[in-house]
């Protein structure tokens, strides 16, 4: 390939990884205040963080997009630019999925812990806080870690608006070489080394938290057996 198609790549690169970076900001904040409200002790919070859950997961993202950027428009009379459309239908589409995670990983702390928090008189914001997220959060990571590379592979929707992401850019460039197998397989490497540095990074998250809370994985101690035989 030719540098300028080379740099047309690059700038799909640097597209795609805006465009992941955004939308897993806005799930993120989604998922932990839906998820959060998943818990509450009142059945409306609860009732509208789950419907919230049910709509999202239960409708496709790619029609999500088409929603928010040809269909919103006609109803409130403003256009959306192609990246902050996607960055809202992909944040709030897979913060509905990590709702879920958050919820899980709150309802799995001991119920002693919360006991405890309740018997030092704190509030349900410093039990939240001070107790049940520090050690929900770790187990929180691992599944997050999956939704984060699926995130990856949904933000290649965002090229049905023309936006120059890595998906888009790759088919111009098939498009001029007329060559597919090499240019998709160039875009198939790009993405998996996207996603390999991804879960990277997010093991070594793992095992930070995992530290602070005295729950790193211990190093393998090999034992040699003497040599010379058995036990006399």
């Amino acid at each position: 390939m030719t540098s300028g198609l080379w740099e047309l790549v690059l700038k799909g690169v640097w597209t795609t990884v805006q465009l992941l970076v955004l939308s897993a900001l806005l799930a993120a904040a989604v998922s932990f205040a839906v998820g959060i409200a998943r818990t509450h002790r009142r059945r409306i919070v609860r009732f509208l963080a789950g419907f919230y859950t049910e709509v999202f997961r239960g409708t496709s993202a790619l029609i999500m997009i088409f929603w928010v950027f040809f269909v919103l428009p006609l109803a409130f009379g403003w256009q959306l630019v192609p990246m902050w459309a996607g960055t809202l239908a992909l944040g709030l589409t897979y913060g509905a999925y990590g709702a879920e995670i958050v919820r899980g990983a709150l309802n799995s702390v001991d119920p002693a812990q919360r006991e405890g928090g309740i018997a030092l008189s704190f509030t349900p914001w410093q039990r939240m806080r001070k107790i049940l997220l520090p050690q929900a959060v770790p187990e929180m990571i691992p599944p997050f870690s999956n939704l984060l590379v699926e995130l990856l592979k949904g933000t290649a929707l965002v090229s049905i608006m023309g936006m120059g992401d890595l998906a888009f850019s790759g088919n111009l460039v098939r498009l001029a070489l007329q060559e597919s197998a090499q240019i998709y397989t160039y875009v198939l490497l790009i993405y998996f080394v996207i996603a390999f540095l991804i879960t990277r990074l997010m093991r070594g998250l793992e095992h930070r938290l995992k530290a602070g809370l005295g729950k790193a994985p211990q190093p393998r101690v090999s034992v040699r057996r003497p040599v010379g035989g058995g036990v006399r």
